[in-house]
This record gives C-alpha cells, sequence and structure tokens, in this order.
C-alpha cells in the first residue's frame, strides 16, 4: 500500500504538464521504439520505450527530459534500464495499480457515505 507521502509524490511528478504527457504516452504506449539490434545479447521489451524517442517529442534538450524521467522514476510511477547504448522506460504497474485501489476506495466510500455529502433531497444518476 501506498504511503501517503508516496501519493503526495506521485501527485506532484504528474502536476508539471511535460512530466504528466511522458507519463501518459509511455503507460498508453504512445512512443514506438526502435529496438536496439546493434547490441548482440542485448533483451529488451519490444513495447518499451528509449529516451530518446521520447525527447523526439518535445522541444527540450535529452538532460531537461532526462531531468522529468528522474522524477518520474523517483515517484516510483515508471523504470527506467539501460540495455545496451538505450534507456528504456516502462510504466511501474504495481504503483499506479495500488494509486488505481486508492481511488476505488475512495468512490466506494463516497458511494456508501453519500448522505454525509449531500442532502436526501438530491437525486443520485
Amino acid at each position: 500500500m501506498l504511503t501517503m507521502q508516496e501519493k503526495l509524490k506521485i501527485f506532484k511528478a504528474l502536476g508539471n504538464e511535460t512530466r504528466f504527457l511522458i507519463f501518459k504516452n509511455v503507460f498508453t504506449g504512445g512512443y514506438t521504439c526502435s529496438l536496439d539490434k546493434k547490441q548482440a545479447g542485448v533483451e529488451v521489451n519490444p513495447i518499451a520505450t528509449c529516451v530518446t524517442t521520447i525527447a523526439e517529442h518535445f522541444n527540450f534538450s535529452l538532460p531537461t527530459i532526462s531531468a522529468h524521467l528522474k522524477e518520474l522514476k523517483e515517484a516510483q510511477i515508471i523504470t527506467l534500464e539501460k540495455k545496451g547504448n538505450k534507456v528504456y522506460v516502462e510504466p511501474n504497474i504495481e504503483t499506479i495499480r495500488q494509486l488505481s485501489e486508492c481511488f476505488a476506495t475512495l468512490v466506494a466510500n463516497f458511494d456508501e457515505n453519500r448522505e454525509l455529502f449531500f442532502s436526501k433531497t438530491v437525486a443520485v444518476h
């Protein structure tokens, strides 16, 4: 289960538009990356995204993109792994799953305790 500090770090990281767009596209497969076939014996996940491909989609330098990726990694919502001569990015599904469960719990608690939030005269659709 995510701690309150971990949740806050995630929201802070995603509160920046560039980081949010990077995460969204990494999570949804919005970037395609050429596999590094030059490095014999290097196995890469074909759905992973390489950092250079992400940088191509923004008008920022590679160091700026790397700084954004570092913050997303520190928030534990992506993973970075160097393979061969490229760094690959993938969403951290376990962290996203835990965050999703937090929201599901909030919604369930809201639905169960709706009368605490609204008068009984409000229609529920």
